[in-house]
């Protein structure tokens, strides 16, 4: 058995529903349903949620923008569902800072994996104990690995979404490694990558049009062929 930890359920599927909570409860967790954005709103406002489960679509707010919602108040865990097998749908909730992408239809066991292994880090980050200003500078970039703000050359903030910010960090902390797209994936999402799989692979060109100054030609995260990336810039840690 594990804590009683919260999770919300944000499905307008009451099958799944059911089925997820009847699942969960006899695992340990506490269990929520919602059907819409108010009622997950509602429920939120309540009690503490450790981790939400979303599907994509919903009536009125869609996941997406619920999910966006979430991202902007806290770092609560997002394990993103659809119907829908589309990659783009995936990177796009990806974008939206989910945790995790998971398809329907699921297995039980499958989805309370996901969920041990989000809230497992979730808890492995807020437990880290980091330098109250730890800093990185690369090629007169500084990124504040405490505060997860990035300035560029000139002073100007540049903002990161919280997968953006993850794959800089994993690229500060292995700088002149080659690093699979499998590893970063791991690094980042703390999952493997699929077949198909080219999530990682708009993040970092979203992340190289913030960086560079010719994303089409790279300096700082250059494309290794055949093998993933590698982050070539001078860090300095402070």
């Amino acid at each position: 058995m594990v804590d009683k930890q919260h999770i919300l359920v944000v499905d307008d599927h009451r099958e799944i529903c059911d089925l997820v909570q009847e699942y969960l409860s006899s695992e340990g967790y506490g269990v929520s349903i919602a059907h819409d954005g108010a009622e997950m709103r509602r429920l939120m406002a309540q009690s503490p949620v450790d981790l939400v489960i979303l599907d994509l679509m919903l009536p009125g707010e869609d996941g997406l923008t619920l999910a966006r919602w979430l991202r902007e108040s806290s770092r609560i865990g997002i394990i993103m569902l659809t119907g829908r097998v589309d990659v783009v749908d995936r990177i796009i909730g990806l974008e939206m800072d989910a945790n995790y992408y998971l398809p329907k239809p699921f297995h039980p066991r499958e989805l309370l994996a996901t969920i041990r292994s989000v809230l497992r880090r979730a808890s492995a980050q807020t437990t880290e104990k980091q330098p109250p200003r730890s800093r990185a500078r690369l090629s007169g970039w500084t990124l504040d690995l405490s505060s997860r703000e990035l300035v560029s050359p000139s002073g100007r903030e540049v903002r990161l979404t919280t997968g953006e910010f993850d794959l800089i960090a994993a690229f500060v902390n292995n700088p002149n490694q080659v690093l699979s797209r499998d590893q970063l994936l791991d690094l980042c999402c703390n999952r493997k990558a699929g077949p198909c799989d080219r999530t990682m692979d708009v993040q970092v060109g979203r992340l190289r049009s913030k960086l560079e100054d010719n994303p089409k030609k790279p300096t700082m995260i250059k494309t290794v062929r055949g093998r993933g990336y590698i982050f070539t810039s001078e860090v300095e840690l402070s």
